[in-house]
């Protein structure tokens, strides 16, 4: 008995992407203020706030403080407006 199945190809159609260059590096990050940007995936506070005491014994000179979009996978306009204005580098993380 022979019987038909459908199957679905679970990738999908991935977007277009177009490249861009990254941010051009910063000769230092003594005496700079690095936001560590918090994206809302899971265990990713946990991370950004080990990531923020790392600095503070490391790098005790850096100032990092962490921000968060207002909500998970939407555009934060307002947060990266604070990035842009505020801070002199970013660090992005999503978590485990």
């Amino acid at each position: 008995m022979s019987r038909l199945i459908q199957v679905h190809d679970p990738r999908g159609y991935a977007p277009k992407v177009s490249a861009k260059r990254l941010a051009p590096r910063l000769p230092t990050l003594e005496g700079k203020l690095v936001h560590l940007v918090d994206c809302l995936f899971d265990n990713s506070e946990v991370f950004m706030q080990q990531l923020q005491a790392w600095f503070r014994e490391h790098m005790p000179s850096v100032r990092t403080e962490i921000v968060k979009p207002r909500e998970s996978w939407v555009d934060d306009p307002d947060m990266r407006a604070k990035v842009v204005r505020e801070a002199d580098a970013a660090v992005f993380a999503v978590g485990l």
